[in-house]
């Protein structure tokens, strides 16, 4: 019978939060992943089963897939894990959920919604802070204007900082510039040289255009054609960003990727408790129609780590419950829809 969630990467930042978060709510999930050591460290602090293995080793895996309904992948980057984790589900009849932010990854999920659809299970990326609430608020903007075709959005964090796990997936993208939809198809853009004023309600902050997993949910949510993603970024790392196009060739060398890597590793792996309570984020969306009509809305949020480990937890158990209607791709909003994210903490919707 397949009834346990199983959460692979648990050792990594974020996977140690959604780990510890899902045993308070009473999900007991059995934690994965590759390192043997720290997760069965993990698992025994918290009276856990664990089972580790590779996604490259296939028996492994669907041994360790026999008896799990739901599978949270928190092990990135993506780009490189996401596809096998994919497929073992697919496989042995699994849901998958992952946390990615990562445009390719989700153009992989869609790909598969098919055969998802033939075994009988979800896949969903995205249940974290990419792309929870930005989906959310992308379908809210969709149904206050069903005819809109631009859709922009623009996060801005205050406090916090990065995990390893995300540092380290922003260096495997070094040097493939940004990405935006136009006529809705997913174009790439160089990077740093699309900036805009971006008024929050209450600050103005010059935003750059980034590669955000929206690019490519936000369109399987709403159908809005257009979409761009903007960050809130210092301007010194906007021009970091436009001096990247010149050496794009050098920053996709591994070894160069590599000794960047090593410099984040030697970091604090993240946001520590107290930074995690202070922080906040905010995402702000604007939709426009072809008569030229604009509206605009802003999400309040706690911080995205915080706010991750809120929302896939939540997702999990859903979906552990049978809380959903459709098999194959799905996008969190799809499923949960516009006024999910108001059900967490610190969440506060307005209108601008």
């Amino acid at each position: 019978m397949k009834n346990k969630l199983l959460i692979y990467g648990c050792n990594g930042y974020t996977g140690d939060l959604i780990s510890r978060l899902a045993c308070e709510v009473g999900l007991k999930p059995v934690l994965s992943g590759r390192n043997i050591s720290a997760i069965r460290q993990l698992a025994s602090a918290l009276n856990l089963e664990s089972r580790c293995f590779d996604l490259n080793d296939t028996g492994a895996a669907d041994t360790a897939l026999t008896d799990v309904k739901v599978v949270l992948h928190c092990a990135g980057p993506f780009r490189y894990t996401a596809a096998p984790m994919m497929t073992a589900c697919l496989r042995n009849k699994c849901n998958y959920l992952d946390i990615t932010g990562e445009i390719p990854v989700f153009e992989t999920a869609h790909s598969l919604d098919s055969e998802a659809r033939r075994a009988g299970v979800m896949i969903m990326s995205g249940v974290g802070f990419d792309v929870v609430p930005t989906d959310c608020l992308s379908l809210h903007l969709h149904n206050m204007m069903p005819d809109a075709t631009h859709l922009t959005l623009a996060l801005m964090s205050k406090g916090g900082r990065l995990s390893h796990g995300t540092a380290i997936t922003v260096a495997e993208s070094l040097g493939t510039g940004s990405a935006r939809r136009s006529d809705g198809h997913i174009l790439n853009t160089l990077a740093g040289f699309s900036t805009r004023e971006i008024d929050f309600g209450f600050t103005k902050k010059t935003a750059v255009e980034i590669a955000w997993g929206d690019v490519s949910t936000a369109y399987y949510t709403t159908g809005i054609p257009n979409i761009s993603v903007y960050n809130v970024l210092p301007m010194s790392l906007i021009t970091s960003m436009k001096i990247s196009n010149f050496i794009a060739p050098l920053l996709r060398l591994r070894w160069v990727k590599q000794r960047i890597i090593a410099k984040i590793k030697s970091k604090p792996a993240g946001p520590d408790a107290q930074e995690r309570e202070s922080a906040s984020s905010y995402v702000w969306g604007e939709v426009k129609n072809k008569r030229g009509a604009v509206m605009q809305s802003l999400l309040s949020l706690p911080e995205g780590y915080k706010l991750t480990s809120m929302t896939a937890v939540e997702i999990a158990r859903r979906v552990m419950a049978d809380d959903f209607a459709e098999t194959g791709f799905r996008t969190p909003a799809s499923v949960f829809g516009a006024d999910f994210i108001l059900g967490f903490e610190k969440t506060k919707r307005s209108a601008l």
